[in-house]
């Protein structure tokens, strides 16, 4: 008796883990949605709103354990690329850019926009003010610092 009631539990349990991980996996998303990150390129400093998914998830993850700083070089005027030492889950969708869009490419590149491209991108985010966004960017390489928005509370 005492093996069916263990095994009649065990089963309940399993039927209710996948309601219980979806639900979780909603709060996790739903706190992404207005989410900030901070972009320091040399001297100037930038906020973006980061976009709902896996790839980000897994970003913000990466700036809870610090900054991620990632060297970034000049790609036919238009834009700074940079690889982010590992791989992200993408979710490439064709997409038209314009300055301050902050994507992915081939899942461990970061792209920075500051002119317009159209490709298969993974959004990350944009940013909120481009005031100095193409100076900051000048030409050749820089040196790019991505950290949690200060009110990030994920």
């Amino acid at each position: 008796m005492k093996r069916v009631l263990c095994l009649l539990a065990a089963l309940a349990s399993l039927a209710i883990m996948p309601a219980c991980y979806a639900e979780a996996a909603q709060a996790v998303d739903a706190k992404l949605e207005g989410l900030k990150m901070n972009v320091q390129i040399g001297e100037y400093s930038f906020t973006a709103t980061l976009e709902d998914n896996p790839a980000v998830s897994e970003f913000v993850e990466m700036m809870r354990q610090g900054p991620v700083t990632i060297e970034m070089d000049d790609y036919s005027g238009f834009e700074k690329v940079g690889d982010l030492g590992r791989h992200l889950t993408a979710s490439d969708t064709q997409t038209t850019t314009a300055p301050g869009d902050i994507v992915f490419y081939s899942a461990h590149n970061i792209v920075m926009f500051y002119g317009s491209n159209s490709w298969a991108y993974t959004r990350i985010g944009h940013i909120d003010d481009l005031t100095d966004w193409e100076t900051a960017l000048g030409g050749g390489s820089v040196t790019a610092v991505f950290t949690l928005g200060d009110d990030s509370s994920v």
